[in-house]
């Protein structure tokens, strides 16, 4: 099993609905690390690490219709880990 990082801009309406809460729920049931954050422009910023297949599921997720306030989109970026990091946080 490959472990991967997943960057995600999420945009819509996700601050202030408990977004960055639920995203980090998420994340912790899948055994991912990292973080979510808001952002300046409105939208939430997510840094997970873990295995390919759980970074994916998270994205679902992410994508699924089920999350607080109302996706209207979701951009992805993976590449390598950087490791350092031990738990799933919001910022």
């Amino acid at each position: 099993m490959t472990d991967r990082r997943l960057t995600a801009w999420v945009r819509g309406r996700v601050q202030g609905v408990g977004f960055r809460w639920w995203t980090r729920s998420r994340a912790l049931e899948l055994g991912l690390t990292g973080w979510a954050r808001n952002m300046a422009d409105g939208r939430v910023e997510i840094v997970a690490e873990g295995s390919e297949e759980s970074c994916a599921k998270l994205l679902q997720f992410l994508r699924g219709g089920d999350t607080p306030g109302l996706v209207d989109g979701v951009v992805e970026h993976w590449n390598e880990p950087k490791g350092g990091l031990v738990s799933f946080v919001e910022r």
